[in-house]
């Protein structure tokens, strides 16, 4: 079994919370725009922008991943953007898991900021598709890791 670790340090444990989803099925590229996004945000605002991403009413920014992405009238002053709706709801769990992680250290769930979200390419699945010929062609499944850290401001 692998041992996880988080990719940010120095936090205090009586202030900050953390969650985790490892080897999730979304794009990892939809999961960076979105963890870019939330990282700042307040949870309760994190959580009505994922709800709006699910219902496609708001979209996301694409700033990195942007080729040939269509443009969308998004509030922030940028102009290609996407509705990942799958990722979205992958992502929108992982912060009701640490709204609950919060809950149970006692700390307050309406004063939790993300202080960091980070999402980085997991392992992949290796598939063949079979074709013509006896011939086949590789298609592979590249899975996401994502990580979530909030902490209680005053």
């Amino acid at each position: 079994m692998p041992k996880w670790g988080y990719s940010v340090s120095e936090l205090d444990p009586e202030k900050t919370v953390k969650c985790s989803g490892r080897e999730l099925r979304i794009s990892p590229k939809h999961a960076v725009e979105i963890c870019r996004t939330i990282r700042g945000m307040r949870l309760s605002e994190a959580k009505s922008l994922l709800e709006a991403v699910v219902r496609k009413e708001r979209p996301i920014a694409f700033r990195r991943y942007k080729k040939e992405v269509p443009h969308r009238d998004l509030p922030e002053r940028w102009y290609a953007g996407r509705y990942p709706v799958k990722a979205a709801r992958a992502i929108l769990r992982l912060l009701e898991g640490l709204e609950a992680n919060a809950e149970y250290k006692g700390i307050d769930a309406e004063r939790l900021k993300i202080v960091h979200a980070a999402a980085q390419r997991g392992m992949k699945i290796r598939g063949y598709i079979p074709r013509a010929f006896g011939r086949s062609t590789p298609s592979f499944e590249t899975l996401t890791h994502v990580e979530l850290v909030g902490r209680e401001i005053e």
